[in-house]
């Protein structure tokens, strides 16, 4: 069983990064649960901007849909800045679209996207407000796309209005409520990631698609 989070911090290596602080943590709590992680800064990556699964001119995109394709576990850990989810967690979010388009990423027998029988998860850090609105931006784009979003799912520590201090120099690390519901978020993903590889969706759809245009109208050419 593998997980891979991928931190979008807007920070380089080796710099350090509150939002890999609270990756690391749900590492090592994977390891308890005999889950192997990778964690990668999409920013010690050329990704270019773009909605397909290769934009050229040197994308390493490819490189990391090739992490996704190999994980059980997908989690986006991202910082929040001005109120909103960082660029880099929607630059990943926005080439995830290309699952609708890439033929190579969708199965051709049913029609399920690559991330079926996967899970995701979500882990946001912030010096003051936006987690909720940042988890549920992440969270519904990747059930979008076919991954499965067990319960409580999402983890983040966020600090005082104004505050200067970030989830490891405020203390984050023995915060209660972000350490019980990074243990529920690892916990779930762990089970479900297992539920779904020995039970796989059946779900056909291609054979749902002709049903839906059998009962449609047709669109407007």
């Amino acid at each position: 069983m593998k997980a891979l989070i991928i931190n979008c911090t807007l920070k380089r290596s080796p710099d350090f990064s509150n939002t890999g602080a609270l990756a690391q943590k749900a590492a090592g709590q994977f390891k308890e649960l005999g889950i192997e992680t990778e964690i990668i800064r999409l920013n010690d990556y050329t990704v270019l901007t773009g909605n397909s699964s290769d934009e050229g001119d040197g994308d390493q995109w490819p490189q990391i849909l090739e992490k996704i394709k190999a994980c059980n576990i997908f989690i986006i850990a991202t910082p929040i800045w001005m109120g909103h989810l960082a660029s880099t967690s929607q630059k990943v979010i926005e080439r995830l679209d290309a699952i609708f388009r890439d033929e190579d990423l969708s199965d051709k027998q049913n029609g399920q996207y690559m991330p079926y029988n996967k899970v995701a998860g979500c882990l946001v850090t912030g010096n003051e407000d936006g987690a909720h609105s940042c988890a549920a931006q992440v969270l519904w784009s990747l059930q979008e796309v076919g991954f499965t979003i067990p319960p409580n799912v999402n983890a983040y520590w966020v600090g005082l209005a104004g505050g200067e201090k970030d989830y490891v120099e405020a203390g984050g690390e023995r915060y209660l409520y972000t350490n019980k519901s990074l243990r529920y978020m690892t916990a779930n993903l762990a089970f479900m990631a297992k539920l779904l590889t020995d039970n796989p969706f059946t779900t056909n759809l291609l054979t749902e698609a002709k049903k839906a245009e059998a009962e449609s109208d047709k669109a407007d050419e």
